[in-house]
């Protein structure tokens, strides 16, 4: 691959590698409420999503590059968020013998909404780049938990802030394509599924729940009273979580 993600790469902690692929926003800066718990016990690995890209399978080929490049302590545990997810199984499924451990957080196996797809792209289509700080101001409560805080969405708004409408078209158009529930059974690699039971974008349970009955070493968590954008959120423990599970089915 031509790209080079060393730039792009923030790496923090040690331990075994944990590699964050962040949601339709692309930045990854989304986890920054995260990062300080899981490092304490992982090599945290995050990186920002290529903007140019038009085919999901370009961003799987990113992803297996920073596995890679990163591997030196191992086999990492992939997360993937929302979006994130649809890259982590494109990579699960063409190298499962690179990834150690999967955990999908509110993320699915296919986008069943093609008209709410459409929607979408005909609204990116026609709002003006200049309008899209009021957009953002407009959909973050929709995204976010029922009990979230103004600090919450003051720093969603800010870390999204620089995304283009063309950056989320394009991973919209990619989500039209994307379907992988005939191949679903063929992960055998532990995987925890994290649902939010209030989402209000993805039915996040109910394709957690469709998803591990496939899958031989699936684990489904749900978490309560969360929605969307349940990681800015100080009280999902995603550390907590992860220990919890590796010591069950990782071990």
């Amino acid at each position: 691959m031509s790209l080079d993600y060393h730039h792009r790469l923030t790496i923090q902690g040690s331990g075994e590698p944990l590699i964050l692929v962040p949601g339709m926003d692309g930045t990854g800066n989304l986890f920054y409420q995260q990062i300080p718990s899981l490092a304490q016990h992982y090599r945290v690995i995050t990186y920002a999503l290529r903007g140019s890209a038009i085919r999901l399978e370009t961003l799987g080929d990113d992803l297996e590059y920073v596995a890679r490049s990163t591997s030196d302590k191992g086999k990492p545990i992939i997360l993937g968020e929302s979006f994130g997810g649809a890259v982590a199984l494109s990579l699960a499924l063409r190298h499962p013998e690179m990834v150690k451990g999967l955990v999908m957080v509110n993320s699915f196996a296919y986008a069943p909404s093609r008209k709410s797809l459409r929607l979408a792209l005909l609204g990116l289509h026609a709002i003006p780049q200049r309008a899209m700080s009021l957009v953002r101001h407009m959909t973050a409560s929709r995204l976010h938990s029922p009990n979230r805080n103004r600090e919450t969405l003051r720093m969603f708004l800010a870390h999204t802030a620089d995304v283009s409408k063309d950056v989320y078209r394009k991973r919209l158009r990619m989500l039209r394509e994307y379907d992988v529930r005939n191949r679903i059974n063929e992960i055998s690699i532990p995987t925890l599924f994290l649902a939010a039971d209030s989402d209000r974008v993805v039915r996040s349970l109910e394709q957690a729940r469709w998803m591990a009955s496939r899958m031989p070493n699936a684990t489904v968590k749900v978490l309560e009273g969360h929605g969307h954008v349940c990681l800015t959120n100080s009280e999902v423990k995603l550390a907590e979580l992860l220990q919890q599970w590796e010591g069950v089915s990782l071990r």
